[in-house]
């Protein structure tokens, strides 16, 4: 498995978070000089129980540490978030296709979104909806770097993410394991409404800009739009996730 060269969780909420799960593996926490509060409280006790160490340090240290973005004074260094294997992932949800049939799963494949920012708010909205695993390219993608993390609202290392050389072949890889694969495409004739949600799925996204690239939409089994009912041209990837994730998973509640 390949790693992430990030190893930086920012902000109060996301550290307090990692450190009372416990699934990410936290090294230190940076705290600013003479911060206080009942979250800072908070921090200090739950390092203390993980026996991650904490070091007072100022702001200026922070404001590199974070890259720029909004620490509230708190940073923290954490082993990097491991991708999966794509097949490892699979077997590891449901590892035959009576077991997918029976499982029903749901999955997400997110095709060239660079923004870290919207991949970590997609990453949340997949963990919302109970989504079983995330498949992304390995070129031509976000990393799973501090700002996707902070995103996530701290949920990214609670779902798994595999990455694949060639995701067209990995979605007819998923229809043969039993999955029925829907892509993302605005001009597409079928509404989210109207797909049949209530079997093994794969929700396909794909790129802020350009969409699904031309080979992943023909892997698709089927391609499904969001109806706009205002004056507007299209959603941002992350709100899309959102409302396709949970359209999938209505059936599954």
């Amino acid at each position: 498995m390949s790693t992430d060269d990030t190893s930086t969780l920012i902000g109060r909420q996301p550290v307090l978070e990692a450190l009372e799960r416990g699934d990410l593996g936290i090294e230190k926490v940076m705290l600013e000089q003479d911060a206080s509060g009942e979250q800072i409280g908070a921090i200090r006790a739950a390092a203390e129980e993980r026996g991650a160490p904490v070091q007072y340090v100022p702001a200026a240290r922070l404001r590199h540490e974070a890259d720029g973005a909004a620490h509230q004074g708190v940073v923290a260094i954490t082993a990097p978030i491991r991708y999966r294997e794509v097949d490892e992932m699979l077997s590891d949800i449901a590892p035959t296709w009576d077991a997918v049939q029976t499982k029903n799963p749901l999955l997400l494949v997110v095709d060239r979104v660079t923004d870290p920012r919207n991949f970590g708010a997609i990453l949340r909205s997949a963990v919302a909806a109970g989504t079983d695993g995330v498949i992304v390219p390995s070129r031509e993608m976000a990393p799973l770097n501090a700002a996707a993390i902070k995103a996530s609202a701290g949920t990214a290392p609670r779902i798994p993410i595999a990455r694949s050389d060639d995701l067209a072949e990995m979605l007819t890889q998923l229809k043969e394991r039993g999955y029925y694969v829907y892509g993302a495409e605005g001009t597409a004739e079928t509404s989210l409404w109207d797909a049949d949600w209530d079997r093994p799925v794969a929700v396909v996204l794909g790129s802020e800009g350009e969409g699904l690239a031309p080979d992943v939409a023909a892997a698709c089994d089927e391609l499904v739009a969001i109806p706009l009912r205002g004056p507007a041209e299209s959603l941002n990837v992350s709100v899309a996730a959102g409302l396709l994730l949970f359209a999938a998973a209505r059936p599954r509640s």
